[in-house]
């Protein structure tokens, strides 16, 4: 159990170093702020649950006051996800209505949470705060302990059940990476509801002086540290792996960079007027900023100047190989002798698209290193 929680809290701050930083990238995505909201309410909370759970004090906010935190950043946390769906769903205006009418519920919610949480006598509180980890102990017969537990799992639950409704129903239609992400969700919702379920009616039971058993609550414990994991985890998986492709392009555009440096030097020797925009200084090669720009520059200036030196390969035997054709040909240019010869195609792919362009380019290249 306690290697679950541990997990639990590892996944939600490493997904909150995640989203933060996309966020910075993109901080008007309505979308990724949901998801912050999200994760930063499950991992903001995590500590407060965790003292609680040991009714210890924790920033100088006694037990209860702690589990009211964590509960309530629980609550903002269903809110993230239910705007994310929101705004996935439906054109911006209208989600943002559904957002400010999502928020009425929520704020009452916390409001009276809040107030049955100054009414626990202080002779109840630590033992109040310690209900969730009692497995059926603790006071009962109190309405203020009953009122708040109810509700703060209450809420959880309606949201949990809308979201695993709302995530089948996204998920048969979205593109495959949005797909296992919707589908990962809902196995971690899956979890979530019914272990809500078990809570709310252990919470009303509580009042009567009848909880649930012990071993029904343990498992609605397995199921919850979970189903939290995997809710996140599904949720922050398109982001995550829409980034992953993004920084494998990334690396391919600087390889190819590189690789195609030995081309790109001779040719700009020889026709250094075709350079785009600068000549590359020393720090382009360890410089991590513009990489695609830098890529898609040096690709067009060695197209360019093959071109232009093409006249002179043409004069060259056919039989040798083209990096021996090319050094002739720059060679015939600078000694300043004129050809007559149209321009030819060198390094022809054999397939179209760019990257069978620039695959040839780097063989070209290699060739003349």
């Amino acid at each position: 159990m306690e290697y679950l929680k541990e997990t639990q809290g590892i996944v939600a701050y490493s997904a909150l170093v995640v989203v933060l930083y996309l966020l910075v990238r993109r901080p008007h995505d309505p979308r990724l702020r949901s998801v912050t909201a999200l994760v930063a309410g499950w991992a903001v909370g995590y500590p407060f649950g965790r003292s609680a759970a040991r009714g210890q004090w924790f920033l100088g906010l006694d037990p209860m006051v702690c589990q009211l935190v964590q509960h309530a950043m629980l609550q903002v946390g269903v809110y993230g996800l239910i705007c994310f769906f929101l705004y996935s769903a439906l054109d911006d205006a209208a989600a943002r209505r559904q957002v400010l009418l999502k928020l009425v519920p929520l704020a009452l919610c916390i409001g009276v949470m809040t107030w049955c949480v100054l009414s626990i006598p202080d002779d109840l509180r630590v033992a109040a705060a310690r209900v969730p980890n009692s497995l059926g102990g603790g006071p009962t017969g109190v309405l203020a302990i009953t009122v708040f537990y109810s509700l703060g799992n209450g809420y959880l639950l309606y949201g949990f059940a809308t979201m695993f409704v709302w995530a089948l129903r996204y998920a048969r239609g979205a593109e495959p990476r949005l797909r296992r992400g919707l589908l990962t969700t809902s196995v971690g919702l899956a979890l979530l509801v019914p272990a809500d379920a078990i809570f709310v009616s252990s919470n009303v039971s509580r009042y009567f002086g009848e909880p649930l058993p012990r071993w029904l609550l343990t498992t609605a414990v397995w199921f919850l540290l979970p189903g939290v994991v995997l809710c996140v985890a599904g949720v922050v998986y398109p982001v995550l792996a829409m980034r992953l492709a993004a920084t494998r392009l990334w690396l391919r555009h600087l390889r190819a960079y590189h690789r195609l440096a030995p081309l790109w030097t001779l040719l700009h020797q020889s026709f250094p007027e075709d350079a785009l925009h600068r000549v590359p200084s020393r720090r382009d090669a360890v410089s991590l900023r513009g990489v695609h720009r830098r890529y898609y520059r040096r690709v067009i200036e060695c197209r360019d100047g093959l071109v232009r030196i093409s006249p002179y390969v043409a004069e060259t035997p056919e039989e040798l190989p083209l990096a021996e054709r090319l050094r002739a040909g720059l060679e015939t240019r600078r000694s300043g002798a004129v050809t007559l010869r149209r321009p030819i195609a060198l390094a022809v792919p054999e397939s179209d698209g760019m990257d069978a362009d620039v695959r040839e380019l780097e063989k070209l290249a290699a060739s003349l290193r």
